[in-house]
């Protein structure tokens, strides 16, 4: 038994504060990674600040268009909102193809954009990780996982980012409402995880005391369709091998407006804007959805055994199209 600290946090303030003021502390929402990680070793803080007594568990239209999202709603809750459902069907779909049933009744909202990889190398404690402890070297560079990236890695670390969730919103062009020691601010979601680099041990660009207490997501594009697309090695309960996330605007058969992440190709859901502008003004046929895809894909460096990424990731994105593609063919009004 490690033993630690418990707070449970009155506000979001005092919920701040309780971490900032101590060097290894870490907040607790569902619990559902940080609580495995404890168990495997590879976290230990010393301080847990309980924030699942805050009022952040509601879903609220914005007066102007768009919702925010309370960082505590449960990944199951967000999934069957109306309103998600309704608006923003991709992010429903994205929520419903990770984890289990039982994972998404306690994982919430903020929880899920700061999960953890789920590198094996990371997970096993006896193996060398710059991401658990810096310096120590990448095991991942020379062993064998399908669990690597392909996309803005580095010779310190080629782990994946995990979420589902986290490259549904990427492609929504969604924003974390961030609390910190100097009061409120939002972080685009594309720009909240990093690419590893020489700091791998660092997710994103928050700081060790922020709290995520809302997502926003904008107003959708009149007549935008969406869809979700995971590739993965079982059919329930599994990672992304490659997954994409599609938003789309279509004017007599033609990409009027798109916004395509990758999830399960880098160290963060992966904005693929190369992909969008080649298929804007063009017929989202086979042909030129994977030449889009060839453009994003095009500084890909898989290691050996991961090439077959970039293979799947191009097959999604041209699976994606050809359903948007059909729906808008057949003026269906659900997005």
């Amino acid at each position: 038994m490690i033993p630690f600290e418990y707070v449970r946090a009155r506000d979001a303030a005092g919920a701040v504060a309780a971490v900032a003021e101590h060097p290894r502390a870490a907040f607790l929402a569902g619990g559902t990674n940080l609580v495995d990680n404890m168990k495997l070793g590879i976290e230990a803080p010393e301080r847990i600040v309980d924030v699942t007594g805050l009022s952040l568990d509601t879903v609220d239209v914005l007066p102007g268009g768009g919702l925010r999202i309370g960082a505590g709603v449960r990944n199951a809750d967000l999934a069957a909102h109306p309103e998600v459902r309704r608006t923003y069907p991709l992010l429903s779909k994205a929520l419903l193809s990770g984890a289990s049933g039982q994972l998404r009744n306690l994982a919430t909202t903020g929880g899920n954009l700061l999960q953890r990889t789920r590198c094996p190398y990371y997970r096993h404690a006896e193996m060398p990780c710059n991401k658990r402890e810096p310096g120590t070297g990448c095991s991942a560079l020379g062993g064998v996982s399908h669990d690597r990236a392909v996309l803005g890695a580095s010779e310190n670390c080629v782990a994946t980012h995990p979420s589902d969730m986290a490259t549904a919103m990427c492609a929504l062009d969604a924003e974390a409402v961030v609390q910190g020691t100097d009061g409120e601010r939002r972080v685009p979601v594309e720009g909240l995880h990093r690419l590893p680099g020489d700091e791998p041990h660092r997710d994103t660009v928050l700081e060790p005391a922020d709290l995520i207490t809302a997502v926003e997501l904008p107003p959708a594009p009149e007549g935008a369709l969406s869809d979700y697309y995971k590739a993965r090695e079982r059919a329930s309960f599994a990672f992304a091998l490659a997954s994409v996330a599609v938003e789309a605007v279509f004017d007599g058969g033609t990409v009027a407006s798109t916004r395509i992440a990758f999830g399960g190709v880098a160290h963060k859901p992966w904005r693929a804007r190369r992909a969008e502008e080649a298929l804007i003004g063009h017929a989202p046929t086979e042909e030129a959805v994977r030449a889009a895809a060839a453009a994003e894909l095009a500084e890909a460096r898989p290691l050996e055994g991961d090439e077959f990424k970039t293979r799947i990731a191009a097959g999604a994105l041209t699976t994606v199209f050809g359903r948007l593609a059909g729906r808008a063919g057949e003026g269906r009004e659900d997005r």
